[in-house]
């Protein structure tokens, strides 16, 4: 929601094409994501609204699970405040004119466009992704290389947001993306309660690296798990990198290691990562001392959480405060 605004006089229009061959569970995703009442959020009202929408009367979907029917065609995507494109296991059968042209129409008069998993082949061939840095899922990674060379493929992240266009690697990636979508237009208050009535995780760092077939070790590296829980109960506190290996009984760069092979990422930027998620809850739950909010995250400082907000987000504390702060959650709660 803009800044300072309360509850919107409608809900956020977010239309799915289902195209023939389509994946249900990405359209599934987009449902549970942006279709379902929200009851754990306490509004007035729902912030999202979903319409599927498809090409022909009958869009038989893959594998031949079941047959759409009865669903409003691709005029649908002309309300659309967001449009979403699933993914389909065919991506070298080009997609037809006519959701190739829902696709620009939508993304030319200034609406957010985004792919699920191989949904990206679909804004590839719309042209929407040229010069542009997207994702896929990595099976597919050299198909999309070799029909697509101008996009500049980001093949080991989990999802790419490019502002108006979005992109998500793999299916289970759509509900990274998603949440994202929701911290993106709501806060992390608001996204942290959607994933957990998803029973998901609200920041999956990393990207897809830790999903590629490799061989696996004589001796598997063990788990972060208890090491990231350890860390998160103790973010204001003066972590460092050689305390964290110390406490995994690990050498600094063991640990590296195990962090960019489980999660894709430095435990550096891991740990700044959460520690920026903290601060925006404070921040959210109506915390006005910066030099607190830093403090509690363990950003040390109100200038560096100043840098690491705007890096973040885009906007400054107090530009983020008007925008999620309790102020403007109270404004659209009964």
């Amino acid at each position: 929601m803009p800044q300072g605004s309360s509850q919107p006089s409608r809900p956020h229009r977010v239309a799915v094409i289902v195209d023939e061959g389509t994946n249900p569970f990405e359209v599934g995703c987009a449902t549970e994501l942006f279709g379902l009442p929200r009851p754990e959020l306490g509004l007035p009202g729902p912030l999202y609204e979903v319409t599927l929408c498809t090409p022909t009367p009958r869009v038989r979907m893959n594998h031949g699970f079941f047959t759409l029917t009865g669903v409003p065609g691709l005029d649908a995507v002309d309300d659309a405040d967001t449009l979403v494109v699933p993914g389909r296991p065919d991506n070298v059968v080009p997609r037809g004119p006519a959701v190739l042209d829902a696709i620009r129409r939508t993304h030319a008069r200034g609406a957010r466009v985004m792919s699920l998993c191989t949904g990206s082949f679909a804004l590839a061939e719309a042209g929407l992704l040229d010069g542009r840095r997207a994702a896929t899922h990595w099976l597919w990674a050299d198909s999309f290389r070799r029909l697509h060379p101008r996009v500049l493929l980001q093949p080991d992240v989990l999802f790419v947001d490019e502002g108006d266009i979005l992109t998500a690697a793999g299916s289970a990636a759509a509900l990274d993306l998603g949440l994202h979508i929701w911290r993106r237009d709501h806060g992390a208050e608001i996204a942290n309660a959607v994933s957990r009535r998803l029973v998901f995780a609200a920041h999956r760092d990393g990207g897809q690296r830790q999903f590629l077939e490799r061989p696996v070790p004589d001796v598997p590296d063990a788990s972060l798990a208890p090491l990231l829980e350890w860390a998160q109960e103790r973010l204001g506190e003066p972590l460092t990198v050689a305390g964290l290996a110390a406490r995994a009984a690990v050498s600094p760069a063991t640990l590296h290691r195990r962090f960019r092979a489980q999660l894709g990422t430095t435990p550096l930027a891991w740990l700044t990562a959460e520690r920026v998620t903290l601060a925006r809850r404070l921040i959210e739950r109506g915390e006005e001392r910066l030099d607190v909010v830093a403090a509690r995250s363990g950003l040390g400082t109100a200038a560096n959480l100043r840098i690491r907000l705007r890096r973040e987000t885009g906007l400054s504390p107090s530009a983020y405060r008007r925008r999620f702060g309790t102020g403007a959650r109270e404004a659209i709660t009964p």
